[in-house]
Parts: structure tokens; C-alpha cells; sequence
């Protein structure tokens, strides 16, 4: 078999089997919540949120950059997986002594001792969290993403059985924690089964430093993007209410499912993808290019679409009492509904190894949010995150900037590969919102009729406008079929 054809056959497999586990286990989690929140309320949803924006901001430092170096690098061995191995241990131990020594200050700082408490306990996830990172690490390096799929379906299975349990019984907030330690553990413990790495004695110092030099900066601009991504809801749960915060997590919730959902999936399968072509330039502008075009395709329709029936989408599953989010959820619709080309365009700047340029990248868009964030501060919560969706419409100029030389891909052509999708999902949006208004039914019914509507319109005008990406998704289903039959 051709080269091309077999790395060709890697990628579509490796996509497959990425976007079942993303789609099933967001999908379980997605029901998972569903029902917790009917048990829970807004309140008790933003008082873990607030310590969850910690425990993601620790994670940043013991999960990235080291990670992306193990996939980036070209001949990763036993050494380097071991190495990290024990290195993140190490560093999720020191964390987790900060987080615990930090405590009691939060609980001050936001006047509920509960806070500190939660804290630490939540805060154990640091350490399945460092193994993990390193697991997905050598499952994307090698694309054994089955195996992947297998453990995080476990993984959602025990943890939602353990949540609904436990909020079932009147453990309020606690539930979501069990939820969050259930989940690590268990997929840590399905990871040791299913993926073929396991941890040797082994340990090089140097090789740990060599992916320091590559990683550090990966590791700055992700710790940057974690934090200001969280400052909203620091800022939220200081000077609003954790019912407010509940709110804004809630509405992000919904869009996030889906650009975490096929952002990840392109994350994992097309950096390993992109850096064992990175000496050529052509085949990975090309790549680069099919991804833009594709998940464009793919996402823009979904997240308008749920911008559309966002009312009633959370009056049929959340209640009457969860309606405070609508506002949140439509501006982060507009907000992630390009983040998938973000994704694209770093993880090829990654693959080529340009690491500094990552960091820059970073260093400017923070710059430029923080403008924002300080602006929104002096108004309203919905004002504040709308500004946050300008800043982040704004990132996808900035992110694409570099790759107009180091590719020869720039903004003006990567526009032209969107703006078909984008035409057909704001007319369809347009069309399922007016819909809302010639069907005076019930919830149930005018989401179903909204929902199928937004499918008929959209996958019909693009097979009728023989939308190239239509057709490459679809050729390409055809030829998974056919092989794996």
C-alpha cells in the first residue's frame, strides 16, 4: 500500500474512532448532566464551578506541553514516555500541595468554607490527570484511539452512576465532585488495560529538559488561555452569585459539548497527522486546508442551529428554572462557532514546531481579551461575555496570521473555504428561529420539528449546491464503510 494512501487510511480510522469516543462519552456526560441538574441547582452548580476553574488551571500545568512535545517529536521512545511519566507525577504532587495550603484563603476570598473544603478533595485528580495526559499522549502518537474509546466510555458510565447517586441522596455539590474523581480514576485504570504503553523504570533527565525547551512554551500559552478563559467566571462568582456563575457554565455547556466534541478529535488525530509530513510544506497546507473546510462544515451548522432552538432546548431538558442561561448559551454559540479552524491553525504551527510562534500568538490574543474584559467589567454579565465573543471572532484572524507564510495559507483564503458553510447555517438558522413562531405546540414537539427542519434544509441545499465538502464527507463514509465491512 502506498504511503500516502496508509497515512490517508490512518487519519479517516484515527477521526472515526476519535470522534465516537468524544461524540458517545459527550454524549453520556451530556445526559449525565441532564439529570443532575434537574437533582442540583444553579447555586450548587456554581459553587463546584468556581472551584473547578482552580482545579483546570493546575491541570494546565501538570497536563500540557509536555504532552504535545511527546507527539510532536519525531522519535519519541520508551525513555521519553517514562520520563514525563514521572516528571508529571512530581509536578501534580507540588500542585496539589499549593492547591491544599490555598484553601482555606478561597473559601475566605468567596465566603463559603465549603469552597476549601471541596478543593481539596477535588484537587486528588491532579494525580490520574498527569497519567492520563501522558496515555492520550502515546494513543494519539500511535492512533490507537479504540482503546481510547473503549475507557472513556467506562469512564462515563462509573462516574454518571456515581453522581446521579449521590445527588440522588441529597449530597448536593458533592455529587459533582464524586462525578469528577470517578471519571479520572476510572480512566485512568481503563487506560492501563486497553492502551499497549505501560510506565518502565526508566528516567532521563536530559530527555525531560529537551521537551522542556519545545513544551515550555506550549505549556505558557496554555496556562494564558486557561486563565482567561476562567477569569470570567472568577470574576463571576466574586462579584455576581454562584447561581449567576451556574448560569454562565450552564449556557456554556451546550455549545462547548459541541466544539470540544470535534475540536478534539481534530486536536488529537491531525497533530501527529501534521508532524509526520511538517518537512512538507505542500501536503500540510493541504491537510490543513480539508480540516478548515470540513469541520466548517460540520460545526457552523450545529452550533447555529443551537443558537436557534436555544429557549426551548432548555426548557424541554433543564426546566423552567434553568432559563437564566439562554442569553449565555446564544453568545458562546457565536462565540466557539470558530474554534474548531483556531484548533487547525495552531495545531499546524505546533506540528512545524514553532512553539515561540504558538506563544506570541497567545501573549497578543490575551492582550486584546483583557482590553475586552476590562470593558465588560463596568456592565452587565451578558454584555461582559458578549465582548468575549468579539475577542474571540477576532483570535481567528490572529491565529491564522502566521500561517500566511509559514504555510502560504493566509486569512483571505481560509474565508473563502468558510464562508459557503457560514451562508448555509446562518439561512438555516434564519429559518428554524422563524419556525418557533408559526408553532404554537408544545416544547417537545416544536423542538423536534425545529431540529428536523435545520437537518432537512441544511444537508439538502448542500447536496443540491454540490458543496464540496458535502461530497468528500460523504465519499468518505462510504470508503470507512467499505473497508471495514
Amino acid at each position: 500500500m502506498p504511503v500516502e494512501t496508509e497515512m490517508k487510511g490512518k487519519i479517516v480510522k484515527g477521526l472515526f474512532w476519535k470522534l465516537l469516543e468524544n461524540g458517545g462519552a459527550q454524549g453520556l456526560q451530556f445526559v449525565v448532566a441532564i439529570l443532575l441538574a434537574r437533582l442540583l441547582t444553579p447555586a450548587e452548580y456554581g459553587l463546584v464551578g468556581i472551584v473547578m476553574i482552580f482545579i483546570t488551571v493546575a491541570n494546565a500545568i501538570v497536563q500540557n506541553g509536555f504532552s504535545t512535545a511527546l507527539i510532536q517529536k519525531k522519535n519519541s521512545d520508551e525513555t521519553d514516555f517514562s520520563s514525563v511519566f514521572y516528571f508529571g507525577l512530581l509536578l501534580a504532587a507540588a500542585m496539589y500541595a499549593i492547591l491544599y495550603a490555598a484553601a482555606p484563603a478561597v473559601g475566605r476570598f468567596y465566603g463559603n468554607g465549603l469552597l476549601g473544603d471541596i478543593l481539596r478533595v477535588l484537587g486528588l485528580v491532579l494525580f490520574p490527570g498527569s497519567v492520563i495526559s501522558v496515555q492520550s499522549a502515546y494513543v494519539s502518537r500511535k492512533m490507537e484511539f479504540r482503546g481510547l474509546f473503549l475507557s472513556t466510555m467506562f469512564a462515563v458510565v462509573v462516574s454518571g452512576a456515581v453522581s446521579i447517586t449521590m445527588a440522588y441522596r441529597g449530597f448536593g455539590a458533592w455529587a459533582m465532585v464524586g462525578q469528577q474523581i470517578a471519571y479520572y480514576l476510572a480512566l485512568m485504570l481503563a487506560l492501563l488495560i486497553t492502551v499497549s504503553w505501560k510506565p518502565r523504570l526508566l528516567f532521563s533527565l536530559g530527555r525531560v529538559g529537551g521537551m522542556l525547551s519545545f513544551g515550555w512554551k506550549l505549556l505558557a500559552a496554555s496556562l494564558l488561555d486557561t486563565i482567561f478563559n476562567n477569569l470570567y467566571g472568577l470574576i463571576m462568582g466574586k462579584i455576581y452569585n454562584e447561581e449567576l456563575l451556574g448560569a454562565y457554565n450552564r449556557g456554556d455547556q451546550f455549545p462547548k459539548l459541541i466544539v470540544s466534541n470535534l475540536g478534539a478529535a481534530i486536536q488529537a488525530v491531525l497533530l501527529p497527522a501534521f508532524s509526520s509530513r511538517q518537512d512538507d510544506m505542500a501536503q500540510v497546507r493541504a491537510m490543513v486546508r480539508r480540516a478548515i473546510r470540513l469541520s466548517s462544515f460540520l460545526v457552523l451548522p450545529m452550533l447555529f442551529g443551537l443558537f436557534a432552538v436555544a429557549d426551548t432546548l432548555v426548557l424541554v431538558l433543564l426546566g423552567e428554572k434553568w432559563l437564566i442561561c439562554v442569553p449565555f448559551l446564544r453568545i458562546m454559540c457565536i462565540s466557539y462557532s470558530f474554534w474548531p479552524i483556531h484548533i487547525t491553525n495552531l495545531q499546524a504551527i505546533n506540528a512545524l514546531g514553532r512553539s515561540d510562534v504558538f506563544l506570541k500568538l497567545e501573549v497578543f490574543k490575551k492582550a486584546v481579551s483583557l482590553v475586552g474584559l476590562l470593558i465588560g467589567i463596568h456592565y452587565s454579565p451578558v454584555i461582559m461575555v458578549s465582548i468575549k465573543a468579539v475577542s474571540d471572532f477576532l483570535s481567528v484572524f490572529i491565529n491564522a496570521w502566521p500561517n500566511r507564510k509559514l504555510l502560504g495559507y493566509s486569512i483571505r483564503s481560509q474565508w473563502r473555504d468558510i464562508l459557503p458553510a457560514a451562508l448555509l447555517s446562518v439561512l438555516m438558522c434564519a429559518i428554524v428561529c422563524a419556525l418557533k413562531f408559526v408553532l404554537p405546540v408544545g416544547p417537545w414537539f416544536r423542538l423536534a420539528v425545529q431540529v428536523a427542519a435545520g437537518v432537512a434544509v441544511y444537508a439538502g441545499l448542500a447536496w443540491a449546491l454540490r458543496m464540496e465538502s458535502f461530497r468528500y464527507l460523504t465519499d468518505t463514509l462510504r470508503r470507512f464503510i467499505r473497508i471495514n465491512a
